[in-house]
């Protein structure tokens, strides 16, 4: 059995330390920005935070160690390596590193003006239908409404599919039902 640095198993553990080292720097180096989003969840990117985020919600930048949520902890920040602590200045974001609105947010800018316009087309056709029915009701209703007040007998089929005669209680009846349909719909 072989012991010691240069034994295969060695070799292998230390390769894996290695890697697994490289891949925690690469880590860091990638998420360099830390930010809050609209929905207050915590955003890791390469590149700055758009414009509308406000100033208070930058967590990160490059270079700078996370900032402390509390209010005594929000100059300074414990570093990980030392108990010592470091001011953390939270610099105001440069001309230069605010983000450009590029071709592909003036696409998505246009295409939610189009999903907006399409869904206001979509209200309306909806309010111009419910309108159309209004006036038809209203149309039907004061129809039945002058027929019924004409004095004209009335006939009406029941449950059991027998013809009966509106009695004054039973015209009355239908008159204020027809009279609410009259004032719902024809306004």
């Amino acid at each position: 059995m072989h012991s010691g640095i240069n034994s295969p198993l060695m070799k292998q553990l230390i390769r894996l330390i290695l890697v697994v080292t490289a891949g925690l720097l690469a880590s860091n180096a990638l998420a360099q920005w830390q930010w809050l989003d609209k929905d207050g969840r915590k955003v890791f990117s390469d590149r700055p935070p758009p414009a509308s985020v406000p100033e208070k919600s930058i967590l990160k930048r490059p270079g700078q160690l996370p900032l402390a949520t509390s209010s005594n902890d929000a100059a300074t920040a414990q570093l990980p390596a030392s108990g010592v602590s470091a001011p953390v200045a939270a610099a105001p974001q440069s001309a230069a590193s605010t983000p450009k609105i590029s071709g592909l947010d003036k696409d998505l800018a246009e295409k939610k003006k189009k999903a907006e316009q399409a869904e206001s087309d979509k209200r309306k056709a909806e309010e111009d239908r419910l309108r159309k029915t209004r006036a038809e009701n209203c149309n039907r209703a004061k129809l039945a409404k002058s027929g019924l007040d004409s004095g004209v007998r009335l006939a009406r089929i029941n449950a059991q599919g027998e013809r009966e005669i509106l009695d004054d209680a039973a015209r009355a009846a239908e008159s204020k039902r027809i009279q609410a349909i009259i004032d719902a719909d024809c306004k």
